[in-house]
């Protein structure tokens, strides 16, 4: 059974946070699906992937490609990724079920801690999948760095 790991993003904005991330589970050998709302807004993310830093590479697709099942990282809004992934980063409040929890290595909920919206959403989604008996972990970056706030 895996967990559900909580950012809350109060320091660096989603795109500097999220290539970390995937960085992380791509290091433990991990398939990863961001999984998003909107189609346009991964689009934008894509972008900005491709722009990171000139020393590392981070490959990844957009849903809807020839090579969607081979991607090591899918960009997506459907609730089943063709990569089969091992962890699944959820944003923008896209929803996440609990037997995903269990199924997957890990889920990972990035939220925006300036935006009331999106703090309330990651609240709601806590609380839902606790609930549900899932694992969880928050961590909050408040302090300038990483740190893990509460475990249920």
């Amino acid at each position: 059974m895996g967990a559900v790991y909580f950012y809350h993003l109060t320091r660096g904005p989603l795109e500097q946070t999220i290539p970390v991330l995937l960085e992380k589970a791509r290091g433990a050998g991990w398939r990863i699906a961001v999984r998003g709302r909107d189609p346009d807004r991964m689009g934008w993310l894509d972008d900005r992937l491709w722009q990171g830093s000139p020393d590392s590479f981070l490959p990844h697709g957009v849903e809807g490609g020839a090579y969607d099942a081979l991607q090591p990282v899918l960009l997506t809004t459907g609730p089943m990724a063709a990569n089969k992934p091992d962890c699944i980063m959820a944003i923008d409040g896209a929803a996440v079920e609990a037997e995903e929890v269990e199924a997957m290595q890990r889920i990972c909920v990035l939220f925006d801690g300036t935006d009331s919206e999106s703090v309330q959403r990651a609240r709601a989604q806590w609380k839902e999948l606790t609930d549900a008996g899932c694992s969880a972990q928050y961590w909050s970056e408040e302090s300038g760095r990483w740190e893990k706030k509460a475990e249920k």
